[in-house]
This record gives structure tokens, C-alpha cells and sequence, in this order.
């Protein structure tokens, strides 16, 4: 075998490198991911910078030496050896002598003591154990919620922040929509590592995106704009329908066929594929079967402190589908929940929930703790089985966008939001991680330096994280991962090269000369064709007809005498003479009375045996001159 094999590498030796199959280089796993990784600064030790330890534990001696040496960090002495461990202390030289000194410099005044020791004293040895605990603690702290941020890819083509996001159940379809009035579809078994989107749609022009809803089956998704009639396509964007506008002169809301107003969020039912939630800003909340486009099903009017049109500025199911919960414009919290005989009077109410709009709720599984964010800067935690006080409420969260929403993770040990920019802070958009038992801050991540951070997920199947960021000019979609703790997802498209372009992809193409396709440049026709084409035409081939000597006849006029034909009629007056003024129109109609009973034409042959005989009335003419 090895004969052959040097045999077969000599031959290979005489022919060219192109010459037979190409073995394709692919790039190792390591280095595609180190390629996307992201920077340290923005990992979990942001959180750490922005918020200390409480209870530091003191440290006594120099720093501790770096766990992992790189080729560029490591300190290389005088004689190329790497030294491990702090820095040796500074050569100082004397003015008076020309002697070394070793250490911190002596004092400057003139009373030296000698043998007095400068500088720290020494550290204990048995200090080295306790630091390393620390480390330890420290580290399984943050792995405790194993958090998948070690790299990150964007999703990108909004030209405006991205307002809503949608991942189907199998973690295969991502759904992105924007307030550039369109929404991207991305694959991620179909797509390589330039990320780009197989289908771009528009569902209404003019109308932002506001929330995006995928089915139970993941079969069929929800579009909600800011149009009144919410949407739905297909698993490949097909358009199927679109719900029906109600009437905006009808006052009562329940009589009305559909929303009046402007959508504000819409979400389908997590269990049955044909039912479908959406509020709006006429103050209702409407269900919805998916098989009729017609007419809803169930019209919600939630509790208001004083009678008008507030808006619904939110709404959301349970995990079950078994309750509704709504955001109402004046910062109150409605809860229905659905059982025989139910109506618009809603089971729990919490008024003055937020100062400000509600952007969005989130029910746990266990359907016992409620997030609810809002314009207002904050995040509170309720309990819905003490509905009235929240568990805890936490601020300094910025939100500038009304489709901020909240996320748990898979197992719920956390929950999520992002931030939004303002304009004199210095941080960006972050996701800040809160634990759901301590009810604390656990880690704050950033996402984007200048774009919000507005809609965020964390796939239970991909056990990867997305966030939506952008701004007035720019809009993506980030995803962070982790290679040891991910799976499929980004981790597929990300190490799918794009297909390299060969011989056949290019076309070459054609240049068309068409010099007459213009009239300024097109040649005149020959007078022969035309003569041709003229004779063959009946009208205008036809020969002119001879003047008329002598009186007119067969509709034609004669001569005139050389003069107008209004000044012959003229002369001869008496050829056209008007007797009709002269006639008497009784007498005028009877003349034909006998030719109209020998030959009736119209109407008298049809009631020629019923029709009875005319009588006339006879004139009183002579009675009424005597």
C-alpha cells in the first residue's frame, strides 16, 4: 500500500494543481467562532463594573498572577525566561551615590533610621487558599444561570428599530418586523453566514409592525400593525386574510364588526390554532377565529374610572389560554378569566398599576407571577394570587418604545427586558437579568453602544438569546450563543460558508440595439407601400363623384346658380312650403284610420277578438255655438 501511495504522489507530481477534484477547504469550528465572539467588556463583567460586590473581601499583598499566560501578555525577563507573578519593584538611582535601591524610595527628609523596612510587609502564605475560594465562588456564580453569551451574530436589513420578533416553536424560522413598514423572514437551515433574509414583506403600507405571533402548529403567524385589521400568512408568507374594519360611526364598540382604530398588540392563543387575542386604541380587546375573517367572536370593554375611549395599550394569554390579561392606557392592570357566561367585567383590577402606558405583560407557567413593563422606567413583579401590591419593583430601566417587552428563561430561574438609549447617557442599549426567587439584579449585558434594545427572547430548544436594537437610521436583530451550550440555530448558519460563484453563475449580459424603437429615430416608409395600402382600402379609394348640373336628387343638392344654398331657398320659396302649422291634427291622424283598420300592424292584432269596439264621443260643437 505504501508503494502505491508514493507511486500515486509521483504521478500526481506531473500534472498541475487545478488538474482533477477539488478537495474544498473548510475553515475549522474554532476559528469560526472565535470570529464571532464577543468582547470581553461586554460579558457579565459589565455587570460587575456597573454594580460591586457589597461585601468585598479584603485583600492583603501584591495582585494575584493572570490564570492563562498569552503569548502577548506574558512578562519576559533579561534573559528570555517568562516570569509568572507580580512585577519586580522599580530600580530608583540616588543623587548623592550612584547605588541602586531596591523598593519604594526612602523618605526625603534627612533622618534616616537603618535597618527600618519600607513598603508593605510581606503576605501570609496561608492567604493563597482563601483567594482561590473566592475565584471558585465568583466563578460558579456566574455559570450558576448559564447564561449563552460567549458569542454573537446580527441579524440584519431594517433600515428602522426593530419593534417586533417572532421564533417558531422548533427554533427553524426567525420572523423580524420594523417600523420601516415591513417584515424579514429568516431560515436558518437555508441560510449561510452572510444572514441574510429569504422574504421581505409589507402587510400594510405606511403601518409600522407592532407585534408578531406565531401559531401553536407553527404553521401560520399573526401580523399586528398600526392599521386596524390584523393579518395572517403562512409558515412561507403567503398572505391567507385579514380581519374585517369595523364601523367608526357606530358609538358602542360591542356592535361594531372589528376594530375602528389603530392595532397595538395581538397574540395567538398558545394552545388552539383558531383563536386569536388582539387590542387596539379604540379601547377593546377582540377574539378572533382564524376561519372567519368576517366577525369576532368575543368583544372585551375593559373597567374605566370614568366612561370614553381609553386604549388598550397591551394584552396577553396565560400559558394555558384559561385567562387574559390587558394593559389599559390610564396604567391599570385587568385580568379576565374565561369560564361559561363570562363577560366584560374583569376578575382582578389594579388601578394605577404604572404612572405611565404599559408596554407589556408576561404570565409565568405556573400562572402565578405577572411582569408588567412600562414607559414609566420601570419593571414590577406581581403576585396573582395577592394581586393588589407588586413583590418588587425595579426602576432605572429605561424604555422609550412601546413594544418593550419581558422574557423568563427556559427553566425560569430568570427573567429579562431591555433598555432604550436616552439621549445625555453614556451606556446603551442592556438586557438586564433578574433572578425570580431573590428578586434581584443579577447581570446586565450590552447589546448595542447607540441602539434600544426593544424585543427579546430566549429560545427554550436553540437555548439561544435574541435581542431587537435600533434606531431612527438602523434596526438588527443580535443573537447571542454559546458553541458548548447552544444548539442548531445560529450555530448552523453561522458555519455554512456562502457558495462560491463559478463559471456558470456569470451571464453575460446582452446589449439590445433597437434603433427604431423610438418615432424620432424611425425611418420613414416607402410611398410605394403606401400607395399600395391605399388602394386596398375601400374608403379612400373610392372615386369622387361628379358635381350635379340641374335640381338636386336622391338627398344630393343641385346647383345653386352660382350663388348659397340658403339664398336659393330663398328665391325659391314656393318648392318648400311648412303645411303642418295649416293642418288639423285630429283630421291629420283619421286619415289614416281606414288604411290602420284594413292592415293593423302593432298592437290591434293581438286583441282582435277581445278588443272591443271604439265608441267616440261626437262633437257639441253646433250646441255650444247655439
Amino acid at each position: 500500500m505504501e508503494d502505491e501511495a508514493d507511486m500515486y504522489d509521483g504521478l500526481r507530481a506531473h500534472f498541475p494543481l487545478s488538474f482533477g477534484k477539488q478537495s474544498k477547504s473548510q475553515a475549522p469550528l474554532e476559528q469560526i467562532h472565535n470570529a464571532t465572539r464577543r468582547t470581553p467588556s461586554a460579558e457579565i463583567h459589565n455587570s460587575e463594573r456597573s454594580f460591586p460586590n457589597p461585601n468585598p473581601r479584603p485583600t492583603i499583598g501584591p495582585p494575584r498572577p493572570p490564570l492563562f499566560q498569552s503569548n502577548s501578555g506574558d512578562r519576559v525577563t533579561d534573559d528570555g525566561d517568562a516570569r509568572i507573578g507580580p512585577p519586580p519593584p522599580p530600580l530608583v538611582q540616588e543623587e548623592g551615590d550612584g547605588e541602586a535601591t531596591v523598593g519604594a524610595p526612602r523618605r526625603p527628609s534627612g533622618d534616616e533610621d537603618d535597618g527600618v523596612m519600607i513598603g508593605p510587609p510581606r503576605p501570609p502564605p496561608a492567604m493563597s487558599d482563601s483567594d482561590d475560594d473566592v475565584e471558585e465562588e465568583e466563578e460558579e456564580e456566574k455559570n450558576r444561570y448559564r447564561i449563552p453569551m460567549s458569542n454573537e451574530i446580527v441579524l440584519k436589513g431594517h433600515t428602522k428599530v426593530v419593534s417586533a420578533l417572532a421564533v417558531d416553536h422548533s427554533g427553524s424560522r426567525v420572523l423580524s418586523g420594523s417600523y420601516d413598514y415591513t417584515v424579514r423572514m429568516y431560515d436558518f437551515q437555508g441560510m449561510n453566514s452572510r444572514l441574510q433574509s429569504f422574504r421581505q414583506l409589507e402587510p400594510f403600507e405606511g403601518h409600522q409592525v407592532r407585534n408578531l405571533s406565531w401559531s401553536p402548529t407553527a404553521d401560520q403567524f399573526l401580523c399586528v400593525t398600526g392599521s386596524a385589521q390584523a393579518k395572517i400568512y403562512d409558515r412561507d408568507g403567503l398572505t391567507l386574510g385579514e380581519f374585517v374594519k369595523g364601523d367608526m360611526y357606530i358609538r358602542d364598540l360591542k356592535n361594531t364588526k372589528g376594530h375602528i382604530s389603530g392595532l397595538t398588540c395581538g397574540e395567538w392563543h398558545p394552545n388552539k390554532k383558531e383563536t386569536i387575542l388582539t387590542s387596539s386604541e379604540d379601547g377593546s380587546l377582540r377574539i378572533w377565529d382564524v376561519n372567519d375573517f368576517k366577525s369576532q367572536k368575543q368583544v372585551i370593554k375593559p373597567k374605566l374610572a370614568r366612561p370614553g375611549r381609553i386604549p388598550v395599550t397591551t394584552c396577553a394569554w396565560d400559558r394555558e389560554g384559561k385567562c387574559i390579561i390587558g394593559g389599559i392606557g390610564d396604567g391599570s392592570i385587568q385580568i379576565w378569566n374565561l369560564k361559561p357566561g363570562w363577560g366584560s367585567r374583569p376578575d382582578m383590577h389594579v388601578e394605577k398599576a404604572h404612572s405611565d402606558d404599559i408596554t407589556r405583560l408576561k404570565v409565568s407557567s405556573d400562572s402565578r407571577i405577572l411582569l408588567s413593563r412600562s414607559f414609566d422606567g420601570s419593571m414590577k413583579v406581581w403576585d396573582m394570587r395577592k394581586f393588589k401590591e407588586p413583590l418588587r419593583e425595579f426602576e432605572d430601566l429605561p424604555n422609550n418604545y412601546a413594544q418593550t417587552n419581558i422574557a423568563f428563561s427556559p427553566d425560569e430561574q430568570l427573567f429579562f427586558t431591555g433598555t432604550s438609549v436616552e439621549r445625555d447617557s453614556k451606556t446603551g442599549g442592556l438586557l438586564c437579568f433578574y433572578d425570580c426567587v431573590k428578586l434581584e439584579l443579577v447581570s446586565r449585558v450590552g447589546v448595542s453602544p447607540t441602539c434600544s434594545v426593544v424585543q427579546c427572547a430566549w429560545h427554550p430548544k436553540l437555548n439561544q438569546i435574541f435581542a431587537t436594537v435600533g434606531d431612527k437610521s438602523q434596526g438588527g436583530t443580535h443573537i447571542l450563543y454559546d458553541p458548548t451550550m447552544s444548539e442548531r440555530g445560529a450555530l448552523v448558519c453561522v458555519a455554512r460558508a456562502p457558495r462560491k460563484k463559478s463559471l456558470d453563475d456569470f451571464e453575460i449580459q446582452p446589449v439590445i440595439h433597437n434603433p427604431h424603437a423610438l418615432p424620432l429615430f424611425r425611418d420613414q416608409p416607402s410611398r410605394k407601400r403606401q400607395r399600395e395600402k391605399i388602394l386596398k382600402d375601400p374608403l379612400k379609394s373610392h372615386k369622387p363623384e361628379l358635381p350635379i348640373t340641374g335640381p338636386g336628387h336622391g338627398g344630393r343638392l343641385g346647383t345653386s346658380n352660382g350663388s348659397l344654398l340658403t339664398q336659393y331657398l330663398l328665391k325659391q320659396g314656393g318648392m318648400i312650403k311648412e303645411t303642418w302649422m295649416e293642418e288639423d291634427p285630429r283630421e291629420a291622424i283619421l286619415k289614416y284610420a281606414d288604411a290602420a283598420a284594413k292592415d293593423p300592424k302593432f298592437i290591434a292584432p293581438a286583441y282582435a277578438q277581445t278588443q272591443p269596439e271604439p265608441v267616440f264621443a261626437k262633437s257639441d260643437s253646433e250646441n255650444e255655438d247655439q
